[in-house]
C-alpha cells in the first residue's frame, strides 16, 4: 500500500443525528484518476469537505501520505498538497484573472512579513517568478488573453478552467474536482475531459472528480467509487460499475 495517496477509514459525519456520510472507506493510488458518484444528495461533496477539511468527521481517518489530517484546517489541507474545485464557482469576483491565479502561489512564498511590508529582500524576484508562473498557467488554459480582465466577466466555461488553474497553481498533490462539467454544453465538456486526462499527465497529478455527467466519469476515470445515501454501494472499473446491478438500481430505482 505504499502507493496510496489518499486514505479514508470508517469516516463518517453527523449533523444532527442524521449520518450524511456513514463508514466511508476509500482509497486512492499515487498518479490515479478516480470518480466519485451517486445520486443527488448522496453526499458526495460532504466526502469532498470532508477531506479537505471544511467539515471534521465525528468518527474516523483520514491520511494523506500516511499522515492523518483530521483536525487540520483547510489551508493546512492545501499546503500539505490537495486542492479541490467547487460544484458552484469560487473565484474572486472582483479581482482580474491574472491575480485570481497569484493569490494560489502565496501559500508557498518565501518572502516573510516584514519583506512584503517594505517591499525588500526576496520580495520583488519572487513576485516576478509567480506572476510569470502565473501566465504560464492562463496559457495552458487558454486564457493569458484575459489575464487582466475582471474574472466576472468571464464567459462560464473560461471561469470553470481558471478555478481549475487556480487550484494547480497551489502546487497540489491530489487534485479534486467538483462537478467540473457542471453547466458545460456537449463539446465543452468533450475539451474538459482532454484537459483533464492532459493536465494529470503533464503535472504528475492523482485526480479525484465528482460529476454526473456519465460520458465523462466513464471516459476518463481508472476506478469509480458510488455513494448512495452516504454510503459506499460499489467500486470498480468504469465496466464493472456500469454492470453493477445495486448501480442501476440506486441510479433507476429497478433492475436491469
Amino acid at each position: 500500500m505504499s502507493d496510496v495517496l489518499l486514505k479514508a477509514e470508517g469516516v463518517s459525519i453527523v449533523f444532527g443525528g442524521l449520518k450524511a456520510v456513514s463508514d466511508f472507506d476509500f482509497y486512492i493510488n499515487k498518479g490515479e484518476l478516480v470518480g466519485l458518484i451517486g445520486p443527488n444528495g448522496a453526499g458526495k461533496t460532504t466526502a469532498f469537505n470532508l477531506i479537505t477539511g471544511v467539515y471534521q468527521p465525528t468518527t474516523g481517518s483520514i491520511e494523506l501520505d500516511g499522515e492523518s489530517i483530521v483536525g487540520k484546517k483547510p489551508y493546512e489541507i492545501t499546503v500539505k498538497g490537495i486542492t479541490r474545485t467547487f460544484q458552484n464557482i469560487r473565484l474572486f469576483s472582483e479581482l482580474t484573472v491574472l491575480d485570481n491565479v497569484k493569490i494560489a502561489y502565496h501559500s508557498h512564498v518565501k518572502y516573510n512579513l516584514v519583506e512584503s511590508i517594505f517591499r525588500v529582500g526576496r520580495y520583488f524576484k519572487e513576485e516576478k517568478h509567480i506572476e510569470e508562473e502565473a501566465m504560464k498557467l492562463l496559457k495552458i488554459f487558454k486564457l493569458d488573453g484575459h489575464a487582466q480582465e475582471q474574472a466576472k466577466n468571464l464567459p462560464y466555461g473560461a471561469q470553470r478552467r481558471l478555478e481549475i488553474a487556480r487550484a494547480l497553481a497551489a502546487k497540489p498533490k491530489l487534485l479534486l474536482l467538483d462537478e467540473p462539467a457542471a453547466g458545460m454544453n456537449p463539446q465543452e465538456t468533450k475539451e474538459l475531459m482532454e484537459m483533464i486526462s492532459w493536465i494529470r499527465k503533464e503535472f504528475g497529478l492523482t485526480v479525484l472528480l465528482i460529476e454526473h455527467d456519465m460520458s465523462l466519469v466513464m471516459g476518463i476515470c481508472e476506478r469509480i467509487y458510488v455513494l448512495e445515501y452516504g454510503q459506499i454501494i460499489a467500486t470498480g472499473t468504469p465496466k464493472e460499475i456500469q454492470q453493477n446491478p445495486e448501480v442501476i438500481r440506486a441510479y433507476l430505482g429497478g433492475e436491469a
